[in-house]
């Protein structure tokens, strides 16, 4: 299946006048990222080229019914494809790589990605047929690469996901720092600072800086942690272990096989995107030490309690593994009871919440136990606490602060951590700012078109667009259709035909009482208004509008169907 074919065109918004940038200014423009976690897309400008990082995705949530995914809108710079040097990705998570199949043919322009994070994106390209069309340069770890006016230098770091990278962006107006995802290491990993101490004696220009954990002082504890909880958890279990995590945490998935071995357990993946990580990480070196994982089917051979099943579904999707299992209609061979553990080895996105809430009401109903991170170390975050972006700060001494990834007050106090650590300028942005980075003073020169997209089944449409409004106001208020056959002078003929989802029923007498009104109004009309469809229909539907309104206090979608005989 071809599914770029099947995607409408991506750019939505309408032509508006370009912002003035002088050719020897350096720009930083978000497009995404900036105002919540996920849709990263970031574009830096100079001499009238454009380097794009990161193309990431964000989940939608029941704010907006029947959209699967949602996707920066990438106007602007589709505008400016041709001027385009290259799109270079800090790692592999959904909301740093997953917009690329949808979005690459408004970029058309060449990739770049540490090795693991290829094979995720090829795997991606494939699905949409764009493989032999896309571009996707492999780099080596901790190398750097010339994309003139650019130079880019892959600063390997830690994060939840195998090959997190800074960026260190070097331009002869000075050098950025993209931080992308990180963390410092604990006790089990610990990352490399020289390659960081070394740009702060050059000098940076400016921090491009994730601010998830900004109000968490300090994290203390590491993967390692996580693992020996693992292991004693796994220990105490009689009965059958359930787990389920990030599928990219390459880390926590080895950390699991372990604890398993230890305990005489085989490890089964249920769910495609576990299998996908496990492909990417074996195919780029990873996971060397740890056997090949059970599929379902050999794990129905051996005694269930000797198997621990890790499950997609941390979120609460509910197409996952995990949501599938819980179901009252689960078709699994597997069935949940009262012997059965559930370990949440992750955090809550936020805007997940009520996801996971209800998911893990079903799967209580089973009688199995849930474990999550408020009952024993099972999940550390991958991103820095306020202690290590201090640290950051310290290391490389920028002379500008920009806080992206995070929700609005998040970035309201990196800001202010900034300034308060002695960073000269500390700057919140909205996404489509245009800002020169400078050492002077930085200015915000105007706005690009930016906004959300949605993937809805099969097209790419506007967030906003009335077909998603529909929805939600059915949803809310429910839908009512009324059908109305008058003859040439206007006089209603037989019943109206109603039609209703959500909100009148027969049994209350409602349909009866708003029949009557439609008459009423109707025969209460002069002649002439009788006679002209256009007046006649909208009379009718602002008293079944008024009549709702006064019944339920509610307001539908809704429509009338006017017939003239």
């Amino acid at each position: 299946m071809n599914k770029e074919n099947e995607l409408s065109d991506n750019s939505m918004q309408e032509e508006q006048p370009e912002v003035l940038i002088p050719n020897d200014s350096l720009v930083f423009v978000p497009l995404g990222g900036i105002t919540g976690i996920g849709m990263n897309f970031f574009l830096y400008g100079y001499q009238g080229k454009w380097l794009v990082v990161d193309c990431g995705m964000g989940f939608s949530d029941d704010h907006f019914p029947g959209v699967d995914l949602l996707l920066p809108d990438p106007t602007f710079i589709a505008r400016h494809k041709k001027d385009i040097v290259g799109l270079v990705i800090t790692h592999g998570h959904e909301d740093h790589i997953g917009a690329i199949p949808y979005l690459w043919r408004d970029l058309q322009c060449p990739i770049y990605a540490t090795p693991f994070t290829a094979e995720l994106i090829e795997d991606k390209l494939m699905e949409f047929d764009l493989m032999r069309r896309a571009e996707i340069n492999v780099v080596e770890k901790d190398s750097t690469i010339d994309l003139n006016p650019f130079e880019i230098e892959f600063i390997s770091t830690d994060h939840s996901i195998p090959e997190p990278n800074m960026l260190a962006i070097h331009t002869p107006e000075g050098i950025i720092v993209h931080s992308g995802d990180w963390r410092f290491g604990q006790n089990d990993i610990d990352i490399d600072t020289k390659p960081l101490q070394k740009l702060g004696k050059k000098g940076v220009l400016a921090l491009i800086s994730d601010s998830t954990n900004i109000f968490v002082p300090a994290q203390e504890k590491s993967e390692l942690d996580v693992a020996n909880t693992l292991k004693e958890l796994f220990a105490k279990q009689k009965g059958r272990i359930f787990i389920t995590c990030f599928a990219s945490n390459v880390t926590r998935m080895e950390s699991i096989y372990k604890a398993a071995k230890e305990n005489g357990r085989f490890v089964c993946l249920l769910g495609r995107s576990l299998w996908r990580i496990d492909d990417a990480a074996r195919s780029t070196g990873y996971l060397k030490d740890v056997l090949p994982f059970l599929t379902e089917e050999q794990a129905e051979e051996l005694d269930s309690n000797k198997i621990v099943y890790v499950c997609t579904g941390s979120q609460g999707e509910p197409y996952s593994s995990l949501s599938k299992l819980a179901s009252v209609n689960n078709a699994s061979s597997i069935r949940l009871n009262e012997t059965d553990v559930v370990i949440f080895s992750s955090r809550v996105i936020p805007g997940n919440e009520q996801a996971i809430a209800s998911l893990q009401r079903r799967l209580m109903a089973t009688g199995c136990k849930i474990i999550t991170d408020k009952d024993a170390l099972v999940h550390v975050s991958g991103h820095p606490a306020r202690a290590d972006v201090q640290k950051l700060y310290q290391i490389l001494k920028p002379k500008i602060v920009i806080p992206v990834h995070g929700e609005p007050l998040q970035l309201i106090e990196q800001k202010k951590l900034a300034l308060e650590s002695g960073i000269k300028i500390a700057i919140n942005l909205e996404e489509g700012d245009v800002l020169e980075l400078n050492d002077a003073e930085p200015e915000i020169l105007g706005e690009v078109p930016v906004g959300c997209l949605a993937v809805d089944g099969k097209k790419i449409i506007p967030i906003s667009a009335s077909v998603i409004k529909k929805r939600r106001q059915m949803i809310d208020a429910g839908s009512v259709v009324v059908t109305v056959v008058v003859n040439r002078n206007g006089e209603i003929l037989g019943q109206p035909q109603l039609s209703s989802f959500g909100l009148l029923t027969e049994e209350d007498g409602s349909q009866d009482e708003l029949f009557k009104s439609i008459f009423d109004t109707v025969q209460n009309l002069d002649e002439n208004k009788k006679k002209d469809d256009v007046v006649l229909k909208e009379e009718i539907r602002i008293a079944v509008r008024h009549f709702i309104n006064e019944m339920y206090g509610k307001k539908p979608l809704l429509e009338i169907h006017l017939i003239r005989i």
